[in-house]
């Protein structure tokens, strides 16, 4: 992508921004997070259906954050995860410059945080039409079949927290299952206790998830976490007609009272 290679190479020629944040081709041949430093190396940057990763967690990295001012390449779930980053303090938008990227892949002119915030909410903001589909049939099971069906696939899980690691919106330095004084969340993996964990964070993410998918995409072992938080999104829309990362002074959902919010979930 010529113009992709042309924007980093001006902005860190000018010294506007000090790493410009993509992807590069890997040794295999699939695309993996560049860090760019240095105008002659922008020539390895590409951009391409194999360039999936949710590029904005590297943004409360503290090995990034001391490399100075960044641009990044944004696709529209990098974009909605910059914007709640941004409303939870985690990122300065002026030490930021967003290279938006559209949905045909082309170039999008993002001069400030209320032009991203326009392209946002140009943007189709529900969940990905290829994950409705299971959404909906997990929909359609009784509360048992449910249970039985995620007591099944989260007893394949293993504790690695890939998941955690890929989502742009766990960067607390310090993990509820690393606290250990008292233990809230057991170490090993077992059926309970990894229940326990996924729950967890999946209400950590209420309101929060962008739906870019990467948490199940991480998992080694297949397992579709990101339909737990992709429900929850479908849900805090239904009830509170809000979508996470349209703005920069989002509200927390989950502790954001209002007069007029819906009560029907309480049983």
């Amino acid at each position: 992508m010529n113009n992709l290679v042309t924007r980093a190479k001006e902005l860190l020629t000018n010294n506007t921004v000090q790493v410009f944040i993509g992807y590069e081709a890997g040794p295999t041949g699939l695309a993996r997070p560049a860090f760019i430093t240095s105008a002659e190396k922008a020539d390895k940057l590409i951009y391409d259906e194999r360039c999936v990763q949710n590029l904005a967690v590297y943004l409360t990295k503290h090995e990034v954050k001391k490399l100075g001012k960044a641009a990044i390449v944004a696709t529209l779930p990098v974009m909605r995860s910059i914007m709640m980053l941004i409303s939870e303090q985690q990122v300065n938008p002026e030490n930021l410059v967003v290279v938006g990227i559209s949905s045909d892949a082309k170039l999008l002119d993002i001069a400030d945080i209320k032009v991203m915030e326009g392209i946002i909410e140009k943007s189709d903001l529900n969940n990905p039409p290829k994950y409705r589909e299971l959404l909906a049939e997990l929909n359609n099971m009784t509360p048992a079949e449910k249970f039985t069906y995620w007591q099944n696939e989260l007893s394949k899980c293993v504790k690695c927290y890939a998941c955690r690691q890929a989502c742009p919106m766990c960067y607390c330095t310090r993990c509820t299952v690393e606290v250990n004084q008292p233990q809230w969340i057991p170490v090993q993996a077992n059926t309970h206790g990894n229940m326990e964990w996924h729950i967890l964070r999946a209400m950590h993410l209420a309101g929060r998830c962008v739906s870019c998918g990467e948490c199940g995409r991480a998992c080694p072992v297949g397992i579709p976490c990101h339909l737990l938080t992709m429900h929850l999104t479908d849900q805090v829309y239904n009830y509170f007609k809000v979508h996470a990362g349209t703005s920069d002074k989002m509200s927390s959902v989950m502790s954001t009272y209002e007069p007029n919010d819906k009560e029907s979930f309480i049983i």
